[in-house]
């Protein structure tokens, strides 16, 4: 059974360009596109006296919702198998039911409510803090949506529980056909003795050598299964959500990887996440590690 790319869909404008960005992906993985619009509405309709032969104004909103989505996909990618389904749930738990048979779930980083003005959108966040295969947040500037940047960057933390996000990247990378830039930011604590952390300082020095220790732990047995993508590996002194927006200038994807935590109902995503998240410049991928 094929699990198919899914992109939820609200009729805005960042969710078109995430039916855009997701319907170039179902292309580059070989995958059907599943065009997603939620609503309690259809649920409420349900259960309400109606007379009436004629379809809802709701019903005929949400089904031009879908098939501008769809329509556009496959102007986008001609022969791209897209298929469309109304969810009558709220957006966040259909996305995430959507998830547990999708390839990955694409949304926008902003709604068509009232919150617009938010960074990042509540479904957005709701559904890349809880779901349980990669969320994709279509957000940045249009040159590194368009992929212009030919650079996956990769968050590489002190914890990560498994290599599900470091492997992600190196797909990615081998689809693009681009490079992965491995980022791990460290702090140095004492920065005030430059005799200890100046540029050959013993707290720069130990940190420089963990990095090293982190990197080869993390990265090498990933990447001998990708010999044909090349990474770069580079460890920046700094805040490492901070850092990796400032790498995601240049890039086309920011990869970072969240704990998910059975029988915890709340967000999963961590700091350094809700920053990239909410500041990228680029589309944002968070893979779950468990």
């Amino acid at each position: 059974m094929e699990h198919p790319v899914v992109v939820g869909v609200d009729g805005s404008s960042a969710s078109l360009d995430a039916v855009d960005w997701a319907a170039d992906a179902a292309a580059r993985y070989g995958l059907p596109l599943r065009v997603v619009y939620a609503s309690r509405w259809e649920r409420y309709e349900g259960r309400l006296p109606d007379w009436s032969t004629e379809r809802s104004s709701e019903r005929v909103m949400e089904e031009t919702i879908v098939g501008v989505a769809a329509e556009r996909a496959s102007r986008r990618v001609p022969g791209l198998e897209v298929t469309t389904y109304l969810a009558p749930d709220d957006p966040v738990e259909a996305l995430l039911a959507e998830g547990l048979r999708a390839k990955t779930v694409v949304v926008g980083h902003r709604g068509r409510g009232r919150l617009t003005s938010l960074l990042l959108g509540s479904v957005g966040l709701g559904v890349a803090a809880r779901a349980h295969c990669p969320v994709i947040v279509v957000r940045g500037r249009t040159g590194n949506i368009l992929g212009g940047e030919r650079r996956v960057v990769l968050g590489v933390g002190e914890r990560m529980a498994s290599a599900a996000p470091v492997t992600f990247a190196l797909e990615e990378a081998t689809l693009r056909d681009c490079t992965v830039e491995a980022v791990h930011a460290w702090r140095c604590a004492g920065t005030e003795v430059p005799g200890q952390c100046g540029a050959h300082g013993e707290y720069r020095a130990e940190h420089e050598r963990r990095t090293k220790v982190l990197f080869d732990e993390v990265l090498n047995k990933p990447v001998a299964a990708f010999p044909q993508v090349t990474v770069e590996r580079r460890a920046v002194e700094g805040a490492p959500g901070t850092m990796l927006v400032a790498a995601s200038h240049t890039a086309d994807m920011v990869v970072v990887g969240a704990h998910r935590r059975h029988g915890h109902a709340g967000l999963q995503l961590g700091l350094v996440n809700h920053t990239v998240l909410h500041h990228a410049q680029c589309p944002v991928a968070v893979v779950p590690e468990t």
